[in-house]
């Protein structure tokens, strides 16, 4: 689609040009019959250009692009009626320009909200050098020290940070899987989550952002990122998007279960069962780990589903452990909830990369 819009918007833009070569008598201009002043050729030059910058920023994915485009069609449409027998038909090409920029510029200002979130904590977060011993693994069920080995976090920084991104399938109940990447970073010492989802839902571009901190928790989904499908916060979210965040924490950031404020209790020799409190909202999971340590599964019946907003057991089972960044991390994974009639898988995730302590919005 960038594509395309990017050759209209040249071609368009290019087209504008004869109406400059048509006040100055350059070439062969038949098509305009209307004679036209140099100040016109000029402003048509000039709005020419403005389409071929805009297709500049449009293919080096540059941000602005959607208000030059937009100020390029209004200029453009003046012209146009001023020769409308001879430019009638560019109305067609300023239309498409028009809804797309418009687009554009939903979907920026809305992972704008993201972006600033995002750098307003970098800004804030402050990190150390220190680093992971085994003295901060004595206090750990054998499980979890083992899990914690395994990974790799002895002997690594602390971690204060972390920015995944994902791509993946999702769905709801009844409906087609669609493609999505995300991206999204985690604060650990002042618990926050940002998640920025971009996908497509029967070919229509829909993004979605959640937001988890300071108390809060919301999830906003757009068509187009102008038209609102869902939108939805309050204390139930909260505490699901705390599960997410926990979720988060074991298999991505595992030295963050050395935290003497999370609360273990052993179920059996391959289980344990994880108690977190964060801004006086608790949780508990049951944590899975196979013969090599790995972290298997995470279930808990603390998330509540966001359709009909109830508490429904949910679970991340994952995989396909590989190094990155020094430490082992699960690449594979699905979230499902665990209806009365049935398992639901509503999302399978591939990781793409992990980062650890960033300082700078990249």
């Amino acid at each position: 689609m960038k594509i395309i819009i990017s050759v209209i918007v040249l071609i368009h833009g290019l087209i504008h040009f004869m109406g400059f070569a048509k006040a100055f008598a350059i070439g062969n201009t038949a098509e305009f019959t209307k004679e036209l002043s140099k100040p016109i050729g000029i402003l048509w030059l000039l709005t020419g250009l403005l389409f071929i910058l805009s297709t500049v920023m449009i293919l080096l994915k540059k941000e602005g692009w959607p208000i030059l485009a937009i100020l390029a069609t209004i200029v453009s449409q003046v012209l146009i009626f001023t020769a409308w027998t001879d430019a009638k038909y560019g109305t067609i090409a300023n239309g498409i320009i028009l809804i797309a920029a418009i687009i554009g510029f939903g979907m920026e200002r809305f992972e704008n909200s993201y972006v600033k979130d995002v750098q307003h904590h970098l800004q804030a977060t402050q990190y150390t050098n220190e680093l992971v011993t085994g003295k901060d693994l004595e206090h750990l069920p054998e499980l979890v020290k083992k899990y914690l080995i395994y990974t790799g976090v002895v002997g690594k920084p602390r971690v204060g940070n972390f920015k995944i991104i994902f791509e993946g399938e999702m769905r709801d109940k009844g409906k087609d899987w669609f493609l999505f990447t995300s991206e999204q970073y985690n604060f650990i010492e002042d618990p926050t989550r940002l998640f920025f989802m971009k996908g497509k839902v029967s070919g229509i571009p829909t993004n979605g952002y959640h937001n988890y901190g300071k108390n809060k928790a919301s999830m906003h989904i757009k068509v187009l990122s102008l038209f609102p499908v869902s939108k939805v916060d309050g204390p139930e979210m909260f505490q699901a998007e705390t599960v997410t965040f926990f979720n988060d924490l074991c298999l991505f950031a595992p030295s963050s279960l050395i935290d003497k404020h999370i609360g273990w209790e052993t179920i059996d020799e391959q289980s344990m069962k994880a108690i977190f409190t964060t801004k006086g909202t608790t949780i508990s999971a049951i944590l899975y780990f196979n013969e090599k340590g790995q972290l298997i599964n995470f279930v808990s019946n603390d998330r509540y589903a966001v359709s009909g907003m109830k508490p429904i057991p949910f679970s991340t089972p994952v995989k396909d452990y590989k190094e990155v960044n020094g430490v082992r991390v699960p690449s594979y994974g699905e979230t499902i909830w665990h209806y009365p009639d049935g398992e639901f898988v509503y999302g399978k995730f591939n990781l793409k990369s992990i980062e650890y302590n960033v300082t700078t919005l990249e």
